[in-house]
């Protein structure tokens, strides 16, 4: 479960507030003491934690990635930084949007809260936006009718189990997908390893979202769509990847998001 940093950073600046005004009206501060000292304390935090919250809010956010289900774009531990400021600019904690700066566009690596569990940060790229037809035949996406064109950069088949990358272009993005799975032993039958076949259609305000690793992802296959209530922003920056405690901090693939080569 992941720790919801803008409610404690919200909480804190309230009670450095709550305190601050207590100590106007009291002056709290000048008796001095163990209570003096947490109320400067408290008092110079203020402006941290407000500016903190600010840009965490509202111009940009780091978060880690936890798992597999975006590779080969991003990498279990990949650092990343999020535009807070692309979707239009949402309060902390409620997450309600007061001004529309943009929307999501097909291709873009987006963060949102998970529909099934808010507490927790998701991250998959948008494929169906509001109003489109999806359908998955044979492993093969399909967008309002059309067949989502990709091609084969490399194949792998060690006659027990094969990985294909592709080059896939969604509107005006291109970038890399893996889909992989096991041969049947008996028939040389390639099978995926998450074959999910079906027809969608993505309501107003919601988004159809899948994870570059197609067949190590749980996206909108799975559990439906995104409302747009629950958009955080655009992934766009990788800028540090650092598996803690292991190893030390690598920076070879700092870059933008999809222009990083696949390994």
């Amino acid at each position: 479960m992941d720790i919801d940093i803008g409610f404690w950073l919200s909480l804190a600046l309230l009670v450095t507030v709550v305190v601050w005004c207590v100590d106007r009206a009291f002056k709290l501060k000048q008796k001095g003491g163990a209570v003096g000292s947490a109320v400067e304390t408290s008092n110079s935090l203020i402006s941290v934690f407000f500016i903190v919250l600010v840009i965490r809010s509202f111009v940009v956010e780091p978060f880690t990635i936890p798992s597999g289900s975006m590779l080969p774009t991003l990498q279990v531990n990949d650092f990343i930084l999020v535009n807070k400021f692309a979707y239009g600019l949402r309060l902390p904690v409620t997450n309600t949007k007061i001004i529309e700066t943009g929307t999501p566009e097909r291709g873009d690596v987006m963060v949102f809260k998970f529909p099934e569990n808010r507490n927790q940060n998701f991250i998959k790229r948008v494929v169906g936006l509001p109003g489109d037809e999806i359908k998955l035949r044979d492993n093969r996406l399909f967008i309002n009718g059309e067949l989502v064109s990709r091609n084969m950069v490399r194949e792998v088949d060690n006659g027990r189990y094969w990985q294909s990358e592709f080059i896939e272009t969604l509107g005006e993005v291109d970038h890399f997908i893996w889909q992989e799975g096991k041969v049947n032993p008996f028939t040389g039958k390639k099978v995926s390893n998450m074959n999910i076949e079906g027809e969608w259609t993505v309501p107003e305000n919601a988004f159809f979202v899948m994870g570059d690793n197609r067949d190590n992802s749980n996206d909108s296959r799975v559990w439906g769509i995104v409302p747009d209530e629950l958009v955080m922003g655009e992934a766009f920056l990788i800028w540090m990847h650092w598996k803690p405690v292991f190893s030390l901090p690598s920076f070879s693939r700092n870059g933008a998001i999809d222009k990083v080569e696949a390994n």
